[in-house]
């Protein structure tokens, strides 16, 4: 039994004396979530078409939150429980299976070695919480959304971590964070697997992802961060973000400003741990001895001005550095605290320079309340690669609507569109439509 697993079952054991409590059932919450995607992937001149993909399930989440037990001390516990039934699967992707698995993480369900989807899968994860004044300690399954460490939810079923993590609000207006992960389970798989980073070959993973920071609240419009990450035998990650709003006539513009500065850590940092496979994908001129180290700067600026029923953005962002932008990226599908990641792409290679523009409007004021509509267009370039400087673009519509009363109040439809061009990923099209709708059970 491994630490997260020993402290867990002791939570629950301490709890267990306790469940009876006044607040653990009185404030209890539980409630199922309802997820119908439809997602057609269309990838262009690959051969045997093996990157498409036509899937269409029925995702059920399941979520419940205690109260607290009273007392100086109070413990709680929470649960999870995710079931993805498939429904259709049009299209196969074929990508081989990894050696000692039966399945791997297809785009809305595991596949099996064939590169069929399977017609169901299930996971489920419980977690125990203390709470001691403003501070609160969690042990078990986290779905974390930090600058250093973000759970992805772009498709059926969202991605779940284990380990622990302290959040304090003990001062005004600051929020402090730290935690270990160990482990996860990617949004369409059920493998409980380690942690990397892209460009990682072979075995090379760890169980040890350490972060804290927090949250400052300066004034009631500007807020200052701070984060640290360190994937052991990766990097270590120091993170700086300024989010600011100001009132401007009518409008109001909020200022998003981060910065990353990531370097190598344990075997990554040495040649011979690399040649193990604990590397970071980027560009390196042949014979370079620093081949598949960490070295990198992101900083980006985005601004957004919302008058009314719309709003309109503009952002810059630039990596440098000789290694791609690092984070936790098991290759099943996953999330980076980036402006450019979006639907399709991330555009967080090595030297890359993307500009983005967004427009967005709510039909409220149009008679229309509950319809929403944005359109986004990205542009990099100056992509080091053995052929020179190479580019890539991509473009988003999304629409979405909620029903705003009647029996089936709060269901949502949401139709997500984008396209991928460039001469340094694949030629991409991709549709998205979700239907989702949630009953409260508690």
């Amino acid at each position: 039994m491994n630490k997260s697993n020993l402290a867990l079952a002791v939570a629950l054991a301490a709890l267990a004396t306790e469940a009876t409590a006044a607040g653990f059932i009185e404030d209890s919450k539980a409630s199922i979530g309802l997820r119908n995607f439809y997602y057609d992937l269309n990838t262009k001149n690959t051969g045997n078409n093996n990157g498409e993909a036509r899937e269409w399930g029925q995702g059920f989440i399941f979520n419940y939150s205690s109260g607290f037990t009273e007392g100086t001390v109070g413990f709680g516990i929470d649960a999870i429980g995710l079931l993805g039934v498939k429904l259709d699967a049009g299209g196969r992707n074929v990508t081989p299976a990894k050696a000692g698995q039966d399945r791997t993480p297809g785009q809305l369900f595991p596949l099996d070695s064939d590169g069929s989807a399977v017609d169901d899968y299930s996971k489920a994860g419980v977690t125990a919480k203390v709470r001691l004044s403003k501070t609160e300690a969690r042990i078990g399954t986290l779905l974390p959304k930090l600058p250093v460490v973000t759970f992805n939810d772009g498709r059926l079923l969202p991605q779940t971590f284990e380990g622990g993590q302290i959040t304090s609000n003990e001062i005004d207006g600051l929020t402090l964070t730290a935690g270990q992960l160990e482990s996860t389970k990617t949004r369409s798989s059920t493998d409980d697997i380690s942690l990397r980073i892209a460009g990682a070959t072979g075995d090379a993973d760890t169980n040890k992802f350490y972060f804290a920071g927090g949250d400052y609240k300066l004034t009631k419009d500007l807020t200052l961060q701070y984060y640290y990450g360190n994937l052991e035998d990766f990097y270590k990650q120091h993170f700086l973000g300024l989010v600011h709003n100001w009132a401007i006539g009518p409008g109001s513009l909020k200022t998003d400003l981060r910065y990353f500065d990531s370097g190598s850590d344990g075997k990554n940092g040495s040649a011979s741990g690399r040649a193990d496979g604990y590397r970071s994908a980027g560009y390196w001129r042949a014979g370079d001895s620093s081949a598949g180290e960490v070295d990198n700067q992101t900083w980006s600026a985005l601004f957004t001005y919302t008058l009314g029923s719309h709003f309109a953005s503009l952002g810059y962002q630039q990596v440098e550095g000789d290694s791609a932008f690092p984070f936790l990226n098991q290759g099943g599908g996953s999330s980076s605290y980036l402006i450019t990641d979006r639907q399709i792409g991330k555009f967080q290679n090595a030297g890359e320079r993307t500009w983005l523009a967004e427009y967005g409007y709510d039909f409220a004021k149009l008679g229309v309340p509950g319809l929403k509509a944005s359109i986004a267009y990205l542009k990099g370039d100056n992509i080091d690669s053995a052929n020179g400087d190479l580019k890539e673009w991509e473009r988003d519509f999304r629409l979405d609507y909620t029903l705003q009363d009647g029996p089936l109040k709060g269901l949502g439809v949401s139709w997500r569109n984008a396209t991928q061009r460039g001469n340094f990923t694949t030629d991409t099209d991709e549709n998205r439509l979700i239907l989702s709708y949630t009953l409260t059970l508690l």
